[in-house]
C-alpha cells in the first residue's frame, strides 16, 4: 500500500494506517494551536504585543501553506475542510481564508483496475454486461471519488434513452478515510471549544457537526442523485437550464451513472465566441440562474466552480428563440435556505440594490449574523460610505482604483468589523460560498461583469415576486392589530362605566378624563393603521391592477383625515 499515512485509498484502511493518519492530523492541530496560544495570549500578558502583532501576518499565512500540504498529502476530507473554512470570513483571519481559497480538489486517481472491482462489486455485475465500454483513463479525480466517461450497452440504451453516460465511483477504502478524519477533527473541534480566543467568536463543535453533515451527504451517490432530480424539477420550466438524466438502475450509494453532458466549459471563451455565443450574455445569465436559485428555491448548486458547468451550444433556435443552455453537473454539495433566512436574503439583497446602508445591517440582523447586542451606527456609516465610493463600480474599474485607497478603508473600518459580536448562522455558509463562486466566474467570463446591474434588476424581480406575499402579510398584520387597537375602546369604555358605577375597588376623580382622551387616541391609532393598509396596498397593487390601486388609495385618505383631524373636531365640539 506505500506510504501508510497516504491519504489516496486505493483499497480498505489498515488499522496501523488509520492510527498514523488519525496521529498525524492531532499533531498538525496542537503544534499550531500551541503556537497561537504562546504568541496570542502568553507573550501579551509580558507585555510583548508588538511581538505578536508584528509576526502575526507571517505566522498565519505559514499555518494555511502548512495545512494545505498536509490536506494535498492526506487528501481525504482535508481538502473538503479547507475549501470550508476558506469562506468562514466570520472566523478565521483574511491572510488564512486567502491561502485556502486556491485549495483544488483533484488528486492522483486510483488504478481502473481497482475502480473496476469496485463498480462491479456495488453494481453486481461485471462492467461488460451494462456497459459496451468504459474510458480507463477518468474523466476527473477528486479526494472522494473519479469519474469515467463510458457507454451503455445497446440494450441498456435502448431501454432507457440514452447512450452515453459518465460513471461516478467512489475511491475504495474512502468510507474509513472519511471516519477517520471525522474522529480526529471532533476531537480537534473540542479543544478549540476550550480556547476562549475561538469560543467567543465561534462554536467549533457546531461547525465540525455542520462540515461533518455535508461530507456525508457527499459521499452519498443516491443523495446526489435525488439533489439532481428536485434541481431540475425547479428549472422544469427554464428552458435555458439543463440536468443531466440519472440512470437510477445502475446507480449505487457508491456508484452514480448519469448521462454524459459535457460540454464547453463556462469559463472557455474562446469556445463561446467561435460557437456564437456571447460570453455577456452567459454571465448574466449565470448570475441570475445563481440567484434564482438561493432567492427563489431556496435550493442551490453549492459549487458551481467552472468544472461544473457547461455551455451548450443549440443546433438551431429552440421554440424560445434559445441557441444554447447552461448545464450544471455535481449536485453533491447543495444548499438549502429555510424560509425565515429566505426573507431576510431578500431584504438584504434589495437593500443593497438600494445602497441603503441601514437597510443592509437591518437585514444582516434578520439573518442571524450580527448578534442583538451589536453596536451598529459605525457600521452603518461604513456601509454607507462603501456605497457611496465603490456601488455600482464594475470588476475592471475596481482594478483600476489605486491599491492605497482600498487600504485606506480597510484600516479605517477593519477595528469596527472586529469589534462586532457576529458569526455565520448554520445553513448560511454554502449561500456565501456559492455567491463568491457565481461572481468569480461571472467576471472570469465577462471582466466587465457589474454585479450593481445584475442585483438590481433582481430586486425589483424579488419585490415583485414578494408583491402578493407582502400585501397579504400587511394586511394580516394590519388586520390583526385592528382587532387589538379595536377592541380597547369597549375595555375603556368599561372601565368608565365601572368607574361610574363605583365598581372599581381604586377611584380617581382624573379617571374619566383620562381614559376619554386615551378611547380618542385609540381611535386616531386605528385610522392611522387602516391609512397605512390600504395606501401601501394600492401602491403595491397600481402597477398590476391600477383601477384597484387607484380606489385602494383613494379609501385611503378617509382614514387619514380623520386621524389628522379628530383632535382639532373633539376641541370645537359639536356643531350647533
Amino acid at each position: 500500500m506505500g506510504n501508510p499515512e497516504a491519504g489516496i485509498a486505493s483499497e480498505p484502511l489498515s488499522a496501523r494506517a488509520a492510527r498514523a493518519r488519525y496521529r498525524r492530523i492531532l499533531r498538525f492541530a496542537a503544534l499550531h494551536l500551541a503556537s497561537l496560544w504562546w504568541f496570542e495570549l502568553v507573550l501579551p500578558r509580558f507585555g510583548l504585543n508588538s511581538i505578536a502583532n508584528k509576526t502575526r501576518t507571517k505566522r498565519l499565512q505559514r499555518i494555511a501553506r502548512s495545512f494545505q500540504r498536509l490536506a494535498l498529502d492526506l487528501s481525504g476530507l482535508l481538502i473538503k475542510l479547507g475549501q470550508f473554512m476558506s469562506t468562514r470570513l466570520d472566523i478565521l483571519p483574511a491572510e488564512i481564508t486567502k491561502e485556502l481559497e486556491g485549495l483544488q480538489d483533484e488528486v492522483p486517481a486510483v488504478d481502473f483496475a481497482l475502480i473496476r472491482a469496485m463498480a462491479e462489486s456495488e453494481l453486481g455485475l461485471p462492467l461488460e454486461q451494462v456497459f459496451a465500454s468504459v474510458e480507463s483513463t477518468p474523466l476527473a479525480a477528486a479526494s472522494l471519488g473519479q469519474v469515467h466517461r463510458a457507454v451503455l450497452s445497446a440494450d441498456e440504451a435502448a431501454e432507457l434513452g440514452i447512450a452515453n453516460v459518465v460513471l461516478k465511483i467512489q475511491r475504495p477504502g474512502i468510507d474509513g478515510i472519511v471516519e477517520v478524519d471525522l474522529s480526529a477533527l471532533r476531537r480537534v473541534a473540542g479543544w478549540l471549544s476550550r480556547i476562549r480566543l475561538v469560543n467567543r467568536r465561534a462554536d467549533a463543535p457546531a461547525l465540525m457537526d455542520e462540515f461533518a453533515a455535508t461530507c456525508l451527504e457527499e459521499i452519498d451517490y443516491l443523495n446526489e442523485a435525488a439533489n439532481a432530480e428536485r434541481f431540475a424539477e425547479n428549472f422544469a420550466d427554464n428552458p435555458r437550464v439543463r440536468v443531466p438524466g440519472v440512470v437510477w438502475e445502475r446507480s449505487t450509494r457508491r456508484v452514480l451513472v448519469q448521462e454524459d453532458v459535457t460540454n464547453i466549459k463556462i469559463t472557455d471563451l474562446d469556445a463561446l465566441r467561435a460557437a456564437g455565443i456571447d460570453p455577456a450574455q452567459v454571465a448574466d445569465e449565470f448570475a441570475a440562474i445563481m440567484f434564482d436559485q438561493v432567492f427563489i428555491h431556496g435550493f442551490f448548486h453549492a459549487d458551481p466552480h467552472p468544472g461544473n458547468i457547461f455551455i451548450q451550444p443549440l443546433e438551431k433556435e429552440d421554440e424560445f428563440g434559445q441557441t444554447w443552455r447552461m448545464t450544471f453537473i455535481d449536485f453533491g454539495m447543495m444548499g438549502e435556505v429555510p424560509s425565515s433566512l429566505g426573507k431576510a436574503l431578500r431584504t438584504t439583497v434589495i437593500a443593497a440594490a438600494s445602497r441603503d446602508g441601514a437597510g443592509m445591517v437591518d437585514g444582516m440582523r434578520e439573518i442571524g449574523v450580527l448578534m442583538p447586542s451589536a453596536d451598529t451606527v459605525e457600521l452603518e456609516r461604513a456601509l454607507t460610505k462603501v456605497f457611496d465610493r465603490f456601488g455600482g463600480i464594475s470588476f475592471v474599474e475596481l482594478q483600476t482604483i489605486d491599491p492605497r485607497e482600498f487600504k485606506a478603508f480597510v484600516n479605517e473600518f477593519s477595528d469596527i468589523v472586529r469589534a462586532l459580536p457576529f458569526q455565520f448562522p448554520e445553513n448560511f455558509l454554502l449561500v456565501i460560498r456559492a455567491i463568491s463562486l457565481t461572481s468569480g466566474v461571472c467576471s472570469s467570463v465577462n471582466p466587465q461583469f457589474n454585479i450593481w446591474n445584475a442585483i438590481e434588476p433582481y430586486s425589483a424581480k424579488l419585490i415583485k415576486a414578494e408583491g402578493g406575499n407582502v400585501i397579504e402579510a400587511f394586511l394580516r398584520d394590519g388586520l390583526a392589530s385592528l382587532s387589538l387597537l379595536a377592541r380597547l375602546p369597549k375595555r375603556v369604555d368599561s372601565l368608565i362605566t365601572r368607574a361610574e358605577l363605583g365598581q372599581l375597588t381604586l377611584r380617581n376623580p382624573e379617571l374619566e378624563k383620562r381614559t376619554t382622551f386615551l378611547a380618542r387616541a385609540v381611535r386616531r391609532v386605528i385610522s392611522a393603521v387602516l391609512f397605512g393598509v390600504f395606501f401601501i396596498s394600492g401602491l403595491l397593487m397600481f402597477e398590476t391592477e391600477q383601477d384597484l390601486g387607484t380606489v385602494l388609495l383613494v379609501i385611503s385618505g378617509v382614514p387619514l383625515l380623520h386621524a389628522l383631524f379628530a383632535d382639532v373636531i373633539a376641541r370645537r365640539g359639536p356643531l350647533p
